[in-house]
């Protein structure tokens, strides 16, 4: 597979996304493939993509087999769909970790669990690591840890279709003293204090998403 650039990797997440929240809209036209790309909610960063930005971008993960028109739509107007599970044969945990980092970018797990709860529940934060242990563990790896930055309490994973981990600055990586042990775990409590938070801003985010479409 080839490295896919940020429109691709926008446009492939978008595809996924819509499978799973959205199952009477899909597959997608383009005109509202390019709305879920540009969407406001759910999506770092926020993109303005053109319609030829996109449609490129299918032309593109089409020749790899990740995406393309749908077969078999029952409509004039041509839809598209995405293919990751003929390729990679995930599960729906796979694809829901996999999604929120196409769409968000490097999270953590604590906020993986949060941001994937519309498309599948994971029971607990063990749940999460399984799933993107296992996910990188394949091959080639999908998913892979950043080094964790001086003063933060959890790592964050990324997706490698992009690419691999860029590189740490020596200056940043450099921990002083103290901070390792600190920095080996959040606690619980402060996990499950942070996840709720970031579930109520999700929440906010899909009512507000919910009520333009009645606008």
């Amino acid at each position: 597979m080839d490295l896919l650039n940020d429109v691709e990797v926008r446009v492939l997440g978008s595809l996924i996304e819509k499978d799973i929240t959205t199952p009477d809209y899909y597959p997608l036209s383009l005109n509202a493939l390019v709305n879920a790309c540009n969407q406001k909610n759910n999506r770092d960063p926020v993109m303005a993509l053109e319609e030829e930005a996109v449609r490129a971008a299918l032309d593109s993960l089409q020749a790899q087999r990740l995406a393309g028109p749908a077969s078999g739509a029952d409509s004039r107007v041509m839809k598209y769909e995405h293919r990751l599970q003929e390729v990679f044969n995930f599960d729906r945990r796979e694809t829901a970790i996999l999604c929120v980092l196409l769409l968000r970018g490097a999270q953590t797990p604590g906020e993986l669990r949060g941001r994937a709860e519309r498309m599948y529940r994971f029971e607990a934060l063990e749940d999460v690591h399984a799933t993107l242990d296992r996910l990188s563990q394949r091959q080639p790896p999908l998913v892979a840890v950043l080094p964790r930055q001086p003063g933060t309490k959890e790592s964050r994973y990324m997706h490698l279709f992009s690419g691999d981990v860029p590189p740490v600055d020596s200056a940043m990586a450099r921990v002083v003293p103290g901070a390792l042990a600190e920095s080996n775990g959040i606690t619980r409590l402060e996990a499950e204090v942070a996840e709720l938070r970031r579930e109520v801003a999700d929440m906010r985010e899909q009512l507000a998403a919910f009520r333009k479409q009645f606008e």
